[in-house]
Parts: structure tokens; C-alpha cells; sequence
């Protein structure tokens, strides 16, 4: 007979005898995964009570339980609403009655429906916020800018894509926010000079400011240049700024340490060095798809001591050019030339052999260069860390093999679209400290070479093996068996894969991303294996895989419940099945076009049931079949409907299909 507990036993837990101070340290170690905090505050009340205190920071996925949540976690400072889309002025009146002063961070960027009355409820209970995102808020009026204005101690602010704001509004929030350090107007277009100025006057401590697609002149640009803080700005499609305009700058700012001007086709090497005078500070600069790359304009960041990092993406490169740069940025560590019209050997060679410290390197379709050019760079940066050269389609299958013998720092690899092959693998999994390798269209690559990539390259979390054909079960079971910690897979098109690469990768516990469309020999039983091992699945697309249907949809609902966005396109998923989704309360993204057994009926008790719902793809010929009803309820949830009207294709050959994508081209 058991010997009952006494009353002193039962109570008694040698937790009680730590300070919380120590206790919250333990919970510290459990921030990588979510469940494990979960997981402690379901052991016992004393657990629940310790953990709600702990936590700082929540991201609820629906608006409707934020009364429940913030009772219970009365110590949050940073509050990020991003996944829900209905946030509304009772909601915000919730959120300052709740927290109060000790809120200090909300991210408000995913919802329009509040106004300005709920935001100064919000500014004047919480008096302590220093950090506020309202991007994509593009009701917002002056009235809401001058409800931030009170403010006062606010830091960072974003108000991306807020179109209805203007100069006046702005100029209520300069003089309110006096402390701000931080302030995006991107696509801001109702703001002109007369805001900027403002800014630029009364925020004097402003350290970043991004103004991408203002309709600003040189006005307000003189005032900007003059903050002795600013380190960071954006111009990014300012169509308004040029040389004639810049040339009456009398002085750059000297704090600055980024400058992104990127998609400003008016402003040459003329505007440039004005605007760079006397920046001795700056580190990095981005012109991307702008004014062609000219000697003139290598010649003009010659003053630049500093400068680390360049990015040219889109524009036309002269061979002389990339010659200048090589000696003038002598302190050059990163370097972008992503779809650049003019790169060849002689000058991408004689660049990095002036630049042998370099450690990131873009060179995204320059379909010019040959072996050449990547023999001189792994000969002389071998100290790269990341390199991508997708579509380098002139690069001989030789060229990679140096790659794996001189670049072995290496953690990011993009071979999109190479000649590569298992000889090149074998010398690339020497790169030990390899994280994301991208081998899409690759087709050349087979499991002998995948084999040796799992067995070597153990700190892998990225694979993508996009349409490379020659893949099958063995290679995916040493990448499975090799990279535990992989949280990204795309073997989507690969049509050897079956159900036993799904029941290898059900082994990675990590694994939050999964895309494996047009594998027509994957099944129910693979996808439930991944439901059951990969807890943390936030994306999984299957579309295309025929085999799949309702048998795994109950245990996948029942496990996989951080789920955020799934594709069952062209599946055998009927009305049951999707019906089951309604179980995972994380789910907001479905796709659901060409499903054979879904009817209108299941559809709509479907949509009706998964109430995180944010966006849904579907067939056009069911916007006929259900009610405008159930469009204006989910639409006042906050879901947006995408229509789809595609006929069923047969799926071409991946070499086929390489061959359509080039001709295109």
C-alpha cells in the first residue's frame, strides 16, 4: 500500500528555495524554442506564476484574446501585434488599460482599422514607449500623427507606406518627439521639404532617418546633411533629387556612416561627391539600379578611407570602373554586383586581387564571367564568408572544386542555376562552417555529392535543392541525418523524393520550413512523420503532390500546431481535411486551388472554422458559389482574398523546362 503524502511533502518544491532573479535566469536558456516555456509553466501553479512574470515580450496571433493574455503577463514591455490584422481603437483601449507605463514597444504594422482616438488613449496611458511601427496604416491622418506627437519620450518610429499623412502631421510629430532617434517616411507621399525641414530641425538627435520615395529636393536635404548624429539614410527613389540640386550642398554630413541612393537614376558622380563631402565616416553605400557606374564615379569614392561596403545592384558597370574602385576603396569588405550589365573577367579579377580581405560577394547573374574570374577570387579572397553567383551559367563544373579548396570560411553559398556537379560538392563540403547552400536548377548534382555535404557539413539550416533532378531518398537521409539543426528545405520538382526523405527529415527538430510541391511520390505517411518529429513547421508547401490527401491531415492539424502558411494546391484534400485545419490556431496563409474533392460547402465551413485566417488563395470559380456574406464577415476579420483562375498543366521535364526559362531570357 502506498504511503499517502503529507501536507508539508506535497507543498514542498526546491525551486522555492531560489530567488525568482535565479530562476528567471534558467528560463533565459529556454528562449530558442517557444514550447519549452510552455512547457515549464504547465508543470505546476507556482511554474505558471514565475513564467507569466518572466515573459517581456508577446506576439498574439488574434486580437480577441488580448484581454485574457495581457492579464496573465503583466510585466510585458514589448508588444508586437504584427499578426493581427484586426487591431481596432477597443483593442488599443485594452492594451493602455493593461500595460500602462510599462509598456515600451508596439508594433502596430499589419493593421488599418484603428484610428487616432484609440492611439492617444495608447500614448497617454503608456507613457513610456520609446519604440512604435504604424507601417502600412494607410488611413492614417495629420489627426493620428499629432495623437503620436504626445509622445514624448518616443525613439523609433515607422510609418512605412502611411500615405495620408502629411507635412502637417509630421511637423506635429517633430516638435512632440523631440527624442527620436529613428524615423522611416518611406512611400510617406504626402510628405515634402516642408516635413523633412521640421525633422531635421527640431530632431536634432536623429541617428537613422529612411525618406525612400519622397518628393524631396535639395530644400530639405541641406537641413538633413547638417545633424550631427545622423548615421544612416535613405534616399532611396527620391526622383526629385539631381546633380543640378546636390551641387548646391556646401557641406556633407560627417556622422554619417550609410548611404543608400539606390533607384536615383538623375544623380551621377557629379551629385555624389557634393553629397559626400566631407563624410570621412561612411561605411557603407548602395546605389543600386541607378546612373550607370562610370571611372568618374569610382574616382568620386576615393575620399571614402573607410568604406566597406558597396552595392551596385542593376546597374550598367563599365570594365574601368570596377578597375577604379579596386584602387580607390581600399578598406572594401562587401561587395554587390547582382544583375550588373557590363561585368567580365579581366575586371572582377583585377578587383579582388586589390581586395583580398573581402568577405561577402555578389555577383547574381553576370552572365559574363567564366572560370577566370572565379579562380582569381578564391584565390585571393579566401577569407569570403558568403558568396552568391546564381545563373553564372559561363562557369565551367572545374571552377567549383577551387571554390572548396581555397574559400573554406565560407556560410552562405548560392550556386543557383550552375554548372556544378558531385566533384564540386565534394570539395565544397569542406567548408565546415557552411549554414545555407542553394543548388537549385543544379542539375548536375546527384546524392553522391549531397552524401558528402550531410557527413561534412554539420551547421547546415538552409538547403535548397530546387528542380535538381538528380536527387533522391539517399541524399536527403545523409543532409538529414548530417544537419540536424536544418530548419529550411525546398526539394520542390525533385521527383525521385518519396515518403522516406519525409520520415529522415521528421528527424531535424528544427525544421520550420518545408517545400516540397510537384513530388508526386511523397504520400500521406511522409507528411504525417514530419508532423509528428517537426513541431516548430511554420511553412510547408506541398502542392502538386497527388498522393496527398485526408489520411494525414488529422494527425499533421493535431501536431504541427505553429503553422503559419500551407499550400495544398493540385492535392487530394477534400472537405474533410481542411476542415481539420481549423484545429491550428497559428494558421494564417492557405492556398487551395484545383482540389478535386473540395466543394463550395466544405470551402466555406473551412474559412468559417480557421479564424486566424489573414490570407487565402483560391480558385476563381468559387467566387460564384459562396456567399457575399461569408466574403464581408472574414474580410472584417482581417482576410484577404487572392483569385487564382489557372488551368491544369502538364508538368514539363526540368531540363525542358531550363531550356523554356533560357529562351525567355
Amino acid at each position: 500500500m502506498k504511503r499517502q503524502k503529507t501536507g508539508l511533502e506535497s507543498s514542498f518544491s526546491f525551486f522555492d528555495l531560489l530567488c525568482e532573479e535565479i530562476v528567471f535566469s534558467i528560463l533565459d536558456f529556454l528562449d530558442e524554442n517557444p514550447l519549452d516555456k510552455k512547457s515549464f509553466s504547465l508543470v505546476c501553479k507556482s511554474f505558471y506564476a514565475i513564467e507569466s512574470r518572466h515573459r517581456k515580450t508577446l506576439k498574439p496571433l488574434r486580437s480577441e484574446h488580448l484581454t485574457k493574455i495581457l492579464n496573465r503577463y503583466s510585466s510585458v514591455t514589448i508588444l508586437d501585434l504584427s499578426l493581427c490584422p484586426r487591431i481596432t481603437d477597443v483593442s488599443l483601449n485594452v492594451i493602455s488599460s493593461s500595460c500602462k507605463e510599462m509598456l515600451r514597444s508596439i508594433n502596430l504594422s499589419r493593421s488599418k482599422i484603428f484610428s487616432h482616438v484609440g492611439l492617444s488613449n495608447l500614448v497617454m496611458n503608456c507613457a513610456n514607449l520609446v519604440e512604435i511601427d504604424l507601417s502600412n496604416a494607410t488611413e492614417l491622418k495629420d489627426l493620428a500623427a499629432s495623437a503620436i506627437a504626445e509622445a514624448k519620450n518616443l525613439e523609433r518610429l515607422w510609418l512605412v507606406r502611411c500615405k495620408s499623412i502629411t507635412d502637417i502631421g509630421i511637423g506635429c510629430i517633430a516638435v512632440g518627439c523631440k527624442k527620436l532617434r529613428l524615423l522611416s517616411l518611406k512611400w510617406c507621399l504626402g510628405v515634402g521639404d516642408l516635413g523633412v525641414d521640421l525633422i531635421a530641425v527640431k530632431c536634432i538627435d536623429i541617428r537613422s532617418l529612411d525618406l525612400s520615395y519622397l518628393p524631396i529636393t535639395n530644400k530639405s536635404l541641406q537641413s538633413i546633411l547638417k545633424l550631427q548624429h545622423l548615421e544612416d539614410l535613405v534616399l532611396e527613389g527620391c526622383f526629385r533629387i539631381d546633380d543640378d540640386s546636390l551641387a548646391a550642398i556646401k557641406q556633407g554630413c560627417k556622422s554619417l556612416e550609410t548611404l543608400d541612393m539606390s533607384s536615383c537614376p538623375n544623380v551621377s558622380h557629379v551629385g555624389l561627391s557634393s553629397l559626400t563631402i566631407g563624410t570621412g565616416s561612411l561605411r557603407q553605400l548602395i546605389l543600386s539600379y541607378g546612373s550607370p557606374v562610370t571611372p568618374a564615379l569610382a574616382d568620386s569614392l576615393q575620399k571614402l578611407s573607410v568604406l566597406q561596403c558597396i552595392k551596385l545592384d542593376g546597374c550598367q558597370v563599365t570594365c574601368s570602373a570596377l578597375m577604379a574602385i579596386g584602387n580607390h576603396c581600399v578598406s572594401l569588405r562587401e561587395l554587390s554586383l547582382s544583375k550588373c550589365l557590363g561585368v567580365k573577367d579581366e575586371a572582377l579579377s583585377f578587383l579582388v586581387t586589390k581586395h583580398k580581405d573581402l568577405r561577402k560577394l555578389d555577383i547574381t547573374c553576370c552572365r559574363k564571367i567564366t572560370h577566370a574570374s572565379i579562380a582569381q577570387i578564391t584565390n585571393s579572397c579566401t577569407s569570403l564568408t558568403s558568396l552568391k553567383m546564381e545563373s553564372c551559367t559561363l562557369v565551367s563544373g572545374e571552377a567549383f572544386v577551387l571554390i572548396g579548396q581555397r574559400c573554406q570560411f565560407l556560410e552562405e553559398l548560392d550556386l543557383t542555376d550552375n554548372e556544378i556537379d558531385d566533384e564540386g560538392l565534394k570539395s565544397i563540403s569542406r567548408c565546415s562552417d557552411l549554414s545555407s547552400l542553394k543548388l537549385g536548377l543544379c542539375l548536375n548534382v546527384t546524392d553522391e555529392g549531397l552524401i558528402l555535404i550531410g557527413s561534412r557539413c554539420s551547421k547546415l539550416k538552409e538547403l535548397d535543392l530546387y528542380r535538381s533532378a538528380g536527387v533522391t531518398d539517399s541524399g536527403i537521409l545523409a543532409i538529414a541525418r548530417g544537419c540536424p539543426g536544418l530548419e529550411m528545405i525546398n526539394i520542390a520538382y525533385c521527383k525521385e523524393i518519396t515518403d522516406n526523405s519525409l520520415i529522415s527529415l521528421s528527424k531535424c527538430p528544427k525544421l520550420n520550413t518545408l517545400e516540397s510541391r510537384g513530388c508526386p511520390l511523397v504520400t500521406s505517411l511522409g507528411l504525417a512523420a514530419i508532423a509528428v518529429g517537426c513541431k516548430r513547421l511554420m511553412k510547408l508547401d506541398i502542392k502538386k503532390c497527388h498522393n496527398i490527401d485526408d489520411t494525414w491531415m488529422i494527425p499533421f492539424a493535431h501536431f504541427s500546431q505553429n503553422l503559419r502558411q500551407i499550400n495544398l494546391s493540385y492535392t487530394s484534400v477534400t472537405d474533410v481535411g481542411l476542415l481539420s485545419l481549423a484545429s491550428v490556431s497559428c494558421l494564417q496563409s492557405m492556398t487551395i486551388v484545383h482540389l478535386k474533392g473540395l466543394t463550395a460547402r466544405g470551402l466555406e465551413a473551412a474559412l468559417l472554422a480557421c479564424g486566424g485566417l489573414t490570407k487565402v488563395k483560391l480558385q476563381s470559380s468559387f467566387r460564384s458559389l459562396l456567399p457575399k456574406a461569408l466574403f464581408e464577415h472574414l474580410e472584417a476579420r482581417g482576410c484577404v482574398f487572392q483569385w487564382r483562375d489557372k488551368m491544369l498543366q502538364a508538368e514539363l521535364d526540368p531540363k525542358c523546362w531550363k531550356l523554356q526559362l533560357t529562351d525567355m531570357e
